[in-house]
């Protein structure tokens, strides 16, 4: 009797490869990307155009900023278009909300604080601005106002969890010639 051999070849674990914009690792289906040089990432075909380099740390105060003005001049805006003390005190303490917020993000120290007041704040308004789309039913102006809320309760969340998880460096396994 003969026996066969049976030869797999399996592809490697993590393989690395070079691109223009630095190395990418592939492991099980999981890919990373990283930029060895941050200058050769506006080195294209097309030359140098507009790129944003800020990081979660740097936006969260400024857009904690915006949000809170946002709130603070619809609250107004309702209350003098058609009296509404509900809308007023919602848009006083929204802003209240965000100023912390701004104040706590701008220090490394208090900056998860920051970031949970602003995913608390942003969550309260969804709720808010949800309920009074089902119970009136009218897109305006809980439509626009729900998803703006929604927004910020998804960049607060990817901003506390960029600030309060820890930094894992992956160190490069393979140099390349």
């Amino acid at each position: 009797m003969s026996s066969l051999a049976l030869t797999l070849t399996l592809p490697s674990l993590v393989s690395v490869r070079s691109t223009k914009l630095g190395r990418s690792v592939s492991n099980g289906g999981r890919n990373w990307s990283g930029l060895t040089n941050l200058s050769e990432k506006s080195k294209t075909k097309r030359g140098n155009g507009l790129c944003c380099k800020a990081e979660l740390t740097e936006l969260a105060p400024v857009v904690s900023a915006t949000y809170g003005v946002l709130l603070l001049g619809g609250g107004l805006f309702a209350y003098s278009k058609s009296g509404s003390k509900g809308s007023l005190f919602g848009g006083l303490t929204g802003s209240v909300l965000m100023a912390s917020a701004y104040y706590l993000t701008q220090s490394p120290e208090t900056r998860v604080l920051g970031d949970t007041i602003g995913l608390g704040a942003a969550f309260l308004f969804s709720s808010v601005f949800g309920f009074r789309l089902a119970s009136s039913r009218k897109p305006v102006p809980a439509g626009p106002l729900l998803l703006l809320s929604i927004g910020m309760l998804s960049f607060f969340v990817m901003a506390y969890m960029h600030d309060s998880l820890p930094v894992v460096s992956i160190p490069d396994p393979l140099p390349l010639p």
